[in-house]
């Protein structure tokens, strides 16, 4: 537990467990428990707004777009963690993109903290608190 690896292996698991998680929401569809509920859902799905220039969208179109963004912000994480520890990249390569990847997770925890539910916030804290470690972890300099 006192290697990078494990942790940025950790990372990577729960990544690309998250986004496996997310995705099923593409094939549940949403039902309504009440009247106000099934209003709303049918707004969202058949009110259709003047976005500018041409375009005109539901609020279902772009709940979909930015829903499916998250499950490939994962997946890209946990794929390149993935090889880039296959590949043993090398320990200065490792600590920058770890702290990349910090960053960025660490941004889109704190967002799913304030604007979501436990499912994600749970997965993405997962996340932020392994690449911590990994980033704690990680040698300074190179062994070689």
């Amino acid at each position: 537990m006192k290697k990078y690896t494990f942790w940025l292996y950790g990372a990577t698991i729960f990544q690309i467990l998250g986004a496996m998680l997310h995705s099923l929401s593409f094939i549940m569809e949403p039902k309504p428990s009440n009247d106000t509920e099934k209003e709303m859902l049918n707004l969202m799905t058949t009110f259709k707004m003047d976005l500018g220039a041409g375009f005109s969208h539901s609020m279902q179109d772009l709940v979909t777009a930015l829903s499916l963004c998250f499950p490939l912000l994962l997946l890209l994480g946990g794929i390149v963690n993935w090889y880039l520890l296959r590949k043993n990249a090398g320990v200065e390569i490792m600590r920058g993109y770890i702290l990349i990847n910090l960053i960025i997770f660490g941004v889109c925890f704190l967002s799913m903290a304030f604007l979501t539910f436990l499912p994600p916030i749970t997965l993405t804290g997962l996340v932020f608190l392994c690449l911590l470690l990994a980033y704690i972890t990680v040698p300074r300099k190179s062994l070689t």
